[in-house]
């Protein structure tokens, strides 16, 4: 499993990939926290991260399965997966190497923005008056999201060889995730009696409760639940494809 973790994270930044994503994130949130009039803090009166919590579920929708496509759909198309096979190594260590390398890179990405949230802290009147408390509970909130984005764009990835495809089931699948069961539960349908049941099985819901600095055991084991049940599908499409 370090073998593939190395292999992967090595590749994303001995080519251009894995800079652009860097630049990618931070420049769209960047914009979107300083540039925009709409959403730009200098435009509030008062010191807040709201933007990029709300904001960066929009960007991994596209950004997460743009990364993950080439993981298993490159190998076939190269051969190289045929390759792997041949090594040590077992499906479920395959999977989670990559798993963890394309969520260490997203990571990664994610750091840089505490360079925001300094300027904020200090922009505030006084200096620091920022609840650091929401702020702690958005991030673990933000990388739950993106472990999440990343499990399923690597089961997209596993299921096709076309990486194009990838990428399009890939950000269906977390659309529907995040956001579809949230337009599904305020359908008139379901209101009064099943929306909320209906809203709790969607990421969105779970990811404003940790983002209001409120860590429930409940939200952390959901996320933990789509995380495992996705790797699980992946293990098991890779395990049929090597049969």
């Amino acid at each position: 499993m370090l073998s593939i973790f190395k292999k992967e994270i090595a590749q994303f930044f001995s080519s251009l990939i894995g800079y652009i994503v860097i630049a990618f994130f931070l420049v769209v949130i960047g914009l979107f926290m300083w540039v925009f009039s709409d959403t730009s803090i200098l435009e509030y009166n008062y010191a807040t991260m709201e933007q990029l919590f709300v904001m960066a579920p929009m960007v991994f929708l596209f950004l997460i399965p743009a990364i993950t496509m080439s993981s298993f759909a490159e190998e076939r198309v190269s051969g190289t997966i045929e390759f792997l096979y041949t090594k040590p190594l077992r499906d479920s260590e395959i999977v989670i190497g990559k798993y963890l390398a394309n969520l260490v890179l997203v990571i990664i990405a994610i750091i840089p923005t505490l360079v925001y949230y300094y300027s904020i802290q200090q922009l505030g009147a006084p200096p620091g008056n920022l609840d650091d408390g929401e702020v702690i509970g958005s991030y673990i909130g933000l990388i739950s999201l993106a472990a999440s984005f990343v499990a399923v764009g690597i089961f997209a990835s596993s299921i096709t060889r076309n990486q194009i495809v990838a990428f399009v089931l890939g950000a269906f699948l977390c659309f529907v995730i995040y956001w579809g069961f949230d337009y599904l539960g305020r359908m008139t349908a379901f209101t009064g009696t099943l929306d909320a049941m209906i809203q709790q099985i969607g990421i969105s819901y779970h990811y404003d409760n940790i983002s209001k600095g409120a860590i429930d055991s409940r939200d952390i084991i959901y996320f933990a639940s789509v995380v495992t049940f996705f790797i699980y599908l992946t293990f098991t499409a890779l395990t049929v494809r090597r049969q």
